[in-house]
């Protein structure tokens, strides 16, 4: 059944950033309906991670204001434009901040999500379909973020970036599936790929690198080895099955010395580089990168949120915080502080 707005410019609050690490303001913008191949989304729960604030202070990464952040959700299609039939009003979503378009050389291997069409692109803050946005206040364009922007009531994405779950889930739970947790096990299970009885190090231990020693655990780890600069992180992470903790400050010597596979996980700094000798390499050692964890959004993460609801996959251990929209700057405080592994932020208001 249509909704009742199709075709028609919603006017919602949404938390805009006019320059950089300002305090988000709630404002009034109009959403435009969704074009050939987009989907427009009543964002339910949202969550904050790392990137949202990297790119909110905009150290090391390219300035683009006033912007609309946030790209770990849950909501509901609110209405499909032209060319999408896999999706309807109604449906339970995850928007991603990559995609799949499932046409692309990328989107046809077993081993890679690096769409051609939908990769992570951190620079565009306008839509694929005509290189404009979806949202405006009083005229003035508002760029999205990562092809989400989600700290909005209603948001418009690609349909590549947009996973059908079950509606059985609850979104304000399976949200976080949408970005860290994700990309966390996934790194763990589809690129580490440890076997039983393994050891595994975990460099970090925010939401990422938690969901990395999730994924370990599941994998059947016999070691996980949590590191980290803040000891106040050891206890919390014994929750996610690490089973020794190492802070490199209280070692003269360092730490990482030995032989295996080593991921990369994040989003570094834009100059940000390393250098090392071939002969590391050689060493029997292997450097591997993964954006989200390796996974493809719309084929992968509704088995994911099958896993959780079959209570194989914990989600509610990284729920750390719960905000109102109206307090979404708390979340960004949490997050400074080092207080919060996810703060889920109710956009919705129920």
């Amino acid at each position: 059944m249509a909704s009742s707005t199709a075709g028609q410019v919603i006017k919602c609050k949404a938390a805009v950033v006019w320059a950089a690490g300002e305090p988000l303001k709630i404002e009034e913008v109009e959403v435009a309906p969704p074009q050939a191949n987009e989907v427009r989304i009543k964002v339910h729960y949202t969550a904050l991670c790392h990137t949202d604030l990297y790119f909110w202070d905009a150290k090391g990464q390219k300035p683009l204001f006033p912007r609309i952040l946030g790209h770990e959700a849950a909501g509901v299609v609110e209405s499909v434009g032209e060319g999408v039939t896999d999706l309807k009003a109604g449906d339970s979503v995850l928007p991603v901040f990559t995609g799949e378009c499932g046409e692309c050389r990328h989107c046809k291997s077993e081993e890679s999500n690096m769409c051609d069409l939908l990769r992570i692109n951190t620079d565009r803050g306008v839509m694929i379909n005509d290189g404009k946005s979806r949202f405006s206040i009083n005229g003035t364009p508002i760029y999205h973020f990562l092809g989400t922007s989600t700290f909005s009531e209603y948001t418009v994405a690609h349909v590549g970036s947009v996973a059908k779950i079950n509606p059985a889930a609850p979104l304000n739970k399976v949200c976080i599936l949408s970005c860290g947790v994700s990309t966390g096990m996934g790194a763990t299970l589809n690129v580490a790929k440890p076997k039983k009885g393994s050891t595994v190090a975990i460099f970090g231990l925010g939401g990422v690198g938690l969901s990395a020693a999730e994924g370990a655990r599941i994998a059947g780890a016999s070691r996980i080895i949590g590191i980290d600069l803040n000891s106040d992180r050891f206890e919390k992470a014994k929750l996610f099955g690490v089973t020794e903790f190492i802070n490199p400050l209280e070692h003269e010597k360092p730490i990482q010395e030995g032989w295996g596979v080593a991921v990369l996980v994040g989003v570094p700094h834009s100059d940000a580089v390393f250098a090392t000798s071939p002969v590391n390499f050689l060493n029997e050692r292997t450097l591997k990168g993964t954006f989200f964890g390796n996974y493809k959004p719309r084929s992968d993460l509704p088995g994911l949120v099958e896993l959780y609801l079959e209570k194989k996959l914990e989600l509610e251990k990284f729920i750390t915080h719960e905000v109102s929209f109206a307090d979404i700057n708390k979340a960004f405080d949490y997050m400074i502080k080092g207080e919060s592994l996810r703060c889920v932020i109710n956009v919705i208001g129920d």
